[in-house]
């Protein structure tokens, strides 16, 4: 009866500008001792591929891919892939000398593993002494979150070159870090995935919403959103206490019951790109006891002196009021404007530019371009010529800019297929160079902005936009939005010389 000798080869590309090198790790797994060995191959086909064979073997019969969990004992919890496959059963299966599987990773980062499954002995029969197929399985590759893995294989020898070689593919998608399984690797509980915050969220009165969760040590700093279609609040909390429940009053701009509460967590191990939990808000409870001792001493007093109770009663109508008319902002009454928001490519888009526009177009009165929006345009009219078009018509231009980017960041967020990253081009220094033109011809610049959410330094090609107003949201939410609807003339001759890129 044939067995199975695996030989597995992992490829690593140098990306340092320099030639390419592929390195490859050899590891027997068979009968008897297993056997390692490491050393550096240059680019160029196998030997084998060079002997002309009269009759090669067909391709499988099927192939199938599943993750389970490794039972050797690692510091980092280990997920590996179980690649199974059967041959088919007729005569070129004589003919069989081994088994190459190769997977491509696509994902936070790329890899290229191979394995070669080698039969110990040639096939005597088409099929098992049984009557069944021959099925072999090989468990070795390792399997990240949220990865998109190809698997191929083909048998060997290989068909003679200038032919079609017969193979077979399938796809692999593995789980994201809240996976049973997944969210015990190292990754994913730097990331919070074995953290339960036990949200809970109730509606106080119209205005307010009580949102309660347990912290983590992972980290002190978390955003609270609440959502109802729109974003109808958020607040920031610093929680410096060792785990504990947490409470925290956000005011609401909108009918709040039933609506999505958003925690995000800022851990030092992953920045902004740490798991997002959910809850949803309900009526907070009333007690028979809290409503008697709230309204008690005011019957009372009723019954005591009742032009007591008509002052107390006019006094608690007038403060009612003026809170319903304090909590909408008085921005809605100001005129509709429109904004034009440009951004660098690296930048997350879903969860920091779209943030970013909901609350212009919610709590600042500004109707919103965004060149994803308008890549159809862009693509008729041509990016400069769509740019200075856009320029003339809108009331600001708006820089919007972040110094805590994570390559990683659409990754966890959800990537979206044609994506910016994906398909458009980068808009952000062609803004950049229509602004220095500005400046060089000393055009008033009151239509330029800044916008950051870290730090208010600018990278050294952009410090041009050094003489723009910088608002840092969202501690200067307030300040910028009245600033979106004054136009004051900035002096255009700070700082010249850095637009020349």
């Amino acid at each position: 009866m044939s067995g199975l000798a695996c030989l597995s080869q992992k490829r690593w590309l140098v990306n340092d500008g320099s030639r390419g090198v592929t390195w490859r790790r050899w590891h027997w797994t068979g009968p008897g001792e297993e056997h390692h060995r490491q050393f550096c191959l240059f680019p160029g086909p196998s030997p084998e591929w060079m002997v002309r064979h009269t009759l090669t073997p067909g391709d499988l019969r099927d192939l199938q891919v599943e993750p389970v969990k490794s039972s050797a004992a690692m510091e980092d919890y280990s997920i590996l892939m179980n690649v199974s496959w059967r041959l088919r059963a007729d005569a070129s299966i004589r003919l069989l000398k081994a088994t190459k599987i190769c997977v491509t990773g696509k994902g936070n980062h790329q890899s290229y593993s191979c394995v070669r499954c080698n039969y110990t002995e040639a096939f005597q029969t088409q099929t098992r002494p049984s009557g069944g197929r021959w099925t072999f399985s090989y468990i070795g590759f390792p399997v990240e979150p949220n990865t998109l893995y190809f698997i191929g294989a083909h048998n060997i020898p290989n068909a003679n070159m200038n032919e079609d070689p017969p193979s077979m593919s399938v796809n692999f998608t593995s789980a994201g870090c809240l996976d049973h399984i997944m969210k015990y690797k190292k990754k994913c509980i730097e990331a919070g995935s074995l953290w339960d915050p036990d949200i809970t969220a109730c509606k106080k009165n119209e205005t307010t919403v009580e949102v309660n969760f347990t912290t983590s040590p992972l980290g002190n700093k978390y955003m609270a959103l609440i959502q109802n279609n729109i974003v109808i609040g958020f607040s920031y909390m610093l929680e410096n206490q060792p785990p504990t429940r947490a409470s925290v009053v956000i005011p609401v701009t909108g009918e709040s019951e039933g609506a999505v509460v958003q925690l995000t967590p800022y851990f030092h191990t992953c920045g902004n790109d740490c798991i997002r939990r959910k809850g949803t808000v309900v009526l907070c409870p009333q007690t028979g006891r809290s409503i008697l001792g709230g309204w008690l001493p005011l019957f009372l007093s009723a019954l005591l002196v009742a032009t007591w109770v008509l002052v107390v009663v006019i006094y608690l109508m007038w403060k009612h009021e003026r809170t319903k008319k304090a909590s909408f902002p008085t921005t809605t009454l100001l005129p509709l404007i429109k904004v034009l928001v440009v951004y660098p490519s690296e930048i997350c888009f879903h969860h920091t530019v779209c943030y970013f526009t909901e609350f212009l177009q919610n709590h600042c009165r500004s109707e919103v371009i965004l060149e994803e929006w308008q890549k159809k345009k862009i693509a008729e009219m041509g990016p400069v010529q769509w740019l200075t078009t856009q320029k003339k018509a809108v009331d600001k231009v708006i820089f919007l800019l972040s110094n805590d980017v994570s390559s990683s960041c659409d990754n966890t967020c959800g990537q979206r297929e044609g994506s910016l990253h994906e398909s458009s081009q980068d808009l952000f220094p062609l803004a950049f160079n229509l602004f220095c033109s500005d400046l060089r011809s000393q055009t008033p610049l009151n239509k330029y902005m800044v916008v950051y959410f870290r730090d208010a330094d600018t990278k050294d090609e952009y410090s041009a936009l050094s003489v723009c107003p910088k608002y840092h949201l969202m501690k200067d939410a307030a300040a910028f939005c009245t600033e979106l609807h004054v136009k004051q003339p900035v002096s255009g001759g700070k700082r010249l010389t850095a637009c020349f890129l």
